[in-house]
């Protein structure tokens, strides 16, 4: 491989996983998220429905390379399941920022609390991230073309026989299905980077589209500024 891709060459963490519900602030899919004092279970804005679960990171116990990196807290993803109000559809939850799904990072308070699980239909069973598997990554052809990045095709193919990392992964490169779609900051409008990939039917019984794969994303200056996008071929 030459050497003008190591430079790009990024640590990437796969979650190791146990089954079962962890503690409130623990590294999560599914499960109890941790809610702070008057905060309620989240809502879809479309249906009204509550939302899944869908991982919750504690920024606080990451690999230690990673320490500080994305900030503190924990980063939560709800996403609405809803099939019956197709929300999905209605409200292009592919998108960053759509009204049925719910990205965000909180500070915990100190109190903790007896969280119930509301009534969700189909609700994933929980699994904990007890772990993290550190893999190297790199760029597809695309974002390597863009960086500058110089290999001739064979090269190219070659790491795309495995690269970037599929599945459920923390930091590293994302898998675009499509184009590249960073999105921007709402604001700085500089373009966003990846926390976290969320793909289809890895940890969660869950398929974006067409066997699509998700990204959180979050703004390196701003860094409560986060979004969650996918897109399926």
């Amino acid at each position: 491989m030459r050497a003008s891709i190591e430079p790009f060459i990024r640590k990437a963490f796969l979650p190791k996983v146990s089954e079962g519900d962890g503690v409130l602030k623990a590294s999560k899919f599914s499960g109890k998220p941790w809610l702070n004092k008057g905060d309620r279970w989240p809502n879809c804005q479309h249906c009204g429905q509550p939302m899944q679960l869908f991982v919750q990171i504690n920024l606080d116990s990451l690999p230690k390379s990673l320490k500080g990196e994305f900030g503190t807290g924990l980063l939560q993803l709800f996403y609405c399941t809803n099939t019956d109000s197709n929300c999905e559809v209605e409200c292009a939850a592919w998108s960053p920022f759509a009204k049925s799904t719910l990205v965000r990072i909180i500070q915990a308070d100190t109190e903790v609390r007896d969280i119930e699980i509301p009534n969700i239909k189909n609700y994933f069973p929980p699994k904990q991230i007890v772990g993290w598997e550190e893999i190297q990554d790199y760029p597809n052809c695309s974002e390597g073309t863009e960086l500058g990045i110089d290999l001739t095709d064979d090269e190219w193919d070659e790491i795309a026989e495995q690269y970037p990392q599929p599945g459920d992964k923390l930091s590293g490169w994302p898998l675009w299905v499509q184009g590249l779609e960073y999105p921007d900051c709402p604001v700085c409008n500089q373009e966003m980077r990846l926390v976290f990939q969320l793909d289809s039917e890895d940890n969660l019984p869950f398929m974006f589209g067409d066997a699509g794969c998700g990204q959180i994303t979050q703004c390196k200056a701003h860094k409560t500024q986060v979004a969650f996008g996918w897109a399926c071929s």
